[in-house]
C-alpha cells in the first residue's frame, strides 16, 4: 500500500516536534526521497530558531506600570451542542487567546514605544526590530522569498512606489557581491513598507527595509542594533527610514550599509 502524500501541515508539525512517532518516521522517509522538501524543512528550522532568538529578550521584559490596569475578559463557552468538549478544545482556545493577549502586552509593547490615544493603545515597534523580524520571516523562504523578482524590477519599483506614495528604488550592490532577488510589500506600524532582498554567491541573504512612517520624529543618525541573530544598520534620510539586516559580521554589514547610504544619498 502506498504511503499518503506528506502535506505542508505535516512538514511544519515535524519542525515543531508535534507529530506522533509513526508520522515523524513517515515524514523523515519522505524527506530522504525529496531533497527539495528537506531543504525547505531546514529553512523552516533555521527560521524557527532565529525567531526564538529574536524574541527571547522580550519575554524577560517587565510589563509597564501603565498597562497593569488592563484586564482580559474571560471567554464564555458557546451554548448548546459542542460547547466545552471532553477534550477541552474551547479551554485551549481560550487559553491561547489569553496568552496571545498577554504576550502582546508584555512583549511587543514593552519592547517598543507606546501611547494612549482616545482610550486605545497604539504600539510603535522600533525600526530595527521591525526590519529584523521581516528579515527572519522571509529570508529563509526557499520557494517564495519575494513577491516580485528581480527579473521584473521595473514593475516592482512602480508597484512599491505607488503603495508607499513616493518613488523608491533598490540600490545596486553588485560591486559588493550582492545581487537583487526582488522585493515585497509589508505592513508597518500604520501603513505599508517595502522590503528589498539581496543575496551573494554563497546564498547569504540581506534585506533592506524601507519605510516612510514617522521619519520626521526619528533621530537621523546612522545606528547599529543587534536583534537576536540579526545585525541591523538603520538610519533616516529625508522622508525615508532605512534598515539593512543580515546574519553576517557587523563589519561586513557596515561596509554594505555605508555603500547603500551613499548611493541613496545621491538621489
Amino acid at each position: 500500500m502506498n504511503a499518503h502524500p506528506i502535506t505542508e501541515f505535516e512538514l511544519h508539525a515535524y519542525v515543531d516536534d508535534a507529530l506522533t512517532p509513526e508520522s515523524q518516521a513517515a515524514v523523515e522517509a519522505h524527506l530522504a526521497r525529496h531533497p527539495d522538501d528537506a531543504e525547505r524543512v531546514a529553512a523552516y528550522r533555521a527560521q524557527k530558531q532565529a525567531l526564538k532568538a529574536l524574541f527571547r529578550p522580550v519575554l524577560d521584559e517587565p510589563i509597564p506600570e501603565s498597562l497593569h490596569a488592563l484586564t482580559v475578559q474571560p471567554i464564555k463557552a458557546p451554548a448548546g451542542r459542542g460547547g466545552w468538549s471532553a477534550g477541552g478544545l474551547w479551554q485551549r482556545l481560550a487559553a491561547g487567546v489569553m496568552i496571545a493577549a498577554l504576550g502582546g502586552v508584555g512583549g511587543w509593547l514593552a519592547h517598543g514605544q507606546f501611547s494612549v490615544r482616545d482610550g486605545s493603545l497604539a504600539r510603535i515597534v522600533p525600526l530595527s526590530h521591525q526590519a529584523a523580524v521581516a528579515h527572519v520571516v522571509y529570508s529563509p523562504d526557499v520557494r517564495r522569498p519575494v513577491e516580485i523578482g528581480a527579473d521584473q524590477e521595473e514593475a516592482l519599483v512602480k508597484w512599491l512606489s505607488k503603495r508607499l506614495g513616493t518613488p523608491i528604488k533598490p540600490p545596486k550592490l553588485g560591486g559588493l557581491g550582492y545581487e537583487l532577488v526582488g522585493g515585497r510589500l509589508l505592513p508597518g506600524n500604520s501603513g505599508p513598507v517595502a522590503q528589498f532582498m539581496y543575496h551573494d554567491g554563497s546564498g547569504q541573504r540581506m534585506t533592506l527595509y524601507v519605510t516612510t512612517e514617522g521619519t520626521e520624529k526619528r533621530d537621523t543618525g546612522f545606528r547599529f542594533a543587534r536583534e537576536g541573530p540579526v545585525n541591523v544598520f538603520y538610519w533616516v534620510d529625508g522622508k525615508f527610514g532605512y534598515a539593512l539586516s543580515a546574519g553576517i559580521d557587523k563589519g561586513e554589514l557596515a561596509k554594505v550599509a555605508t555603500a547603500v547610504y551613499d548611493q541613496l544619498d545621491q538621489k
